[in-house]
């Protein structure tokens, strides 16, 4: 079914042409590798078997129940032992699911992002997504370092965000809840919107951005480092003809400047 959209407001598969011109390389470093995934509510074992495939086990606490299967992945480092690992699960094609994960800490934040149906979003974003901190391995005492969590550290920064000579977007991260938009460069140029977002830091200098659009049907999650300036990420949403489709996407990040608030004036 065609996607229903404002006059001259272009589908997710217009503009995600050339977004991941200035992405990361992905990598082969993890193939062989099995990692296990201690989540709040379940174990996800992969092993990776190759450049873009990999066996997944997942069973969650307390049941009985395991669930499996052999799917497409991507492995990027996005920094020193970290690595950004996007996939898909063919049991669940409404689904994605990204994993940041630092073999030296341990430390693991997973996002699913899931296509609702019109029908059952109402008016929320049609791609909601879920945030899940835990960590490498079955033993908590291992991990060190930061926990990733909810931040506030990116409210008030605005950021170019040059996707590829002819992909440029300002953000500005407004508040807890939402940050807005507009693109400067490409096929989207004058349009700009409010929509709602999450952040979580991982590290120092390194964030989870994700958001998730009203007006069509996508969501993105991008990994932030602000020590090399680059971001790395996806969007999961629905095209033009109504096929869902996980693209991926990677920016140079440019700090424009840093609104400051009185503590009288805080956001949300």
């Amino acid at each position: 079914m065609t996607q229903i959209r404002p006059a001259g407001w272009k589908n997710y598969d217009d503009f995600a042409k050339g977004i991941a011109t200035n992405r990361l390389p992905a990598s082969d470093a993890l193939v062989g590798r099995t990692l296990q995934l201690n989540l709040p509510d379940r174990c996800l074992t992969l092993r990776l078997l190759s450049s873009h495939e990999l066996h997944w086990l997942e069973q969650l606490h307390q049941q009985p129940d395991q669930h499996s299967g052999t799917d497409w992945y991507e492995a990027i480092e996005v920094a020193a032992d970290t690595y950004f690992i996007d996939m898909l699960q063919g049991a669940r094609p409404q689904d994605a699911l990204t994993i940041v994960v630092n073999l030296r800490s341990l430390r693991v934040l997973a996002i699913r992002c899931h296509v609702q149906a019109a029908s059952e979003a109402g008016a929320e974003p049609r791609v909601q997504q879920t945030f899940m901190v835990g960590i490498l391995g079955s033993d908590p005492a291992l991990a060190s370092g930061m926990v990733p969590h909810e931040s506030r550290n990116l409210i008030g920064l605005r950021t170019f965000q040059h996707y590829s000579p002819e992909h440029t977007y300002e953000h500005t991260y407004l508040n807890s809840l939402r940050y807005a938009w507009q693109c400067l460069v490409g096929v989207q140029r004058g349009h700009g919107d409010v929509d709602l977002a999450s952040y979580y830091q991982f590290d120092d200098e390194q964030y989870i951005f994700t958001f998730r659009e009203f007006i069509i049907p996508v969501a993105s999650v991008f990994f932030f480092n602000f020590s090399s300036n680059r971001s790395t990420g996806k969007f999961l949403g629905v095209t033009g003809d109504g096929q869902i489709a996980n693209n991926p996407a990677g920016a140079f990040i440019e700090k424009a400047s840093v609104t400051m608030y009185s503590s009288e004036q805080q956001p949300l």
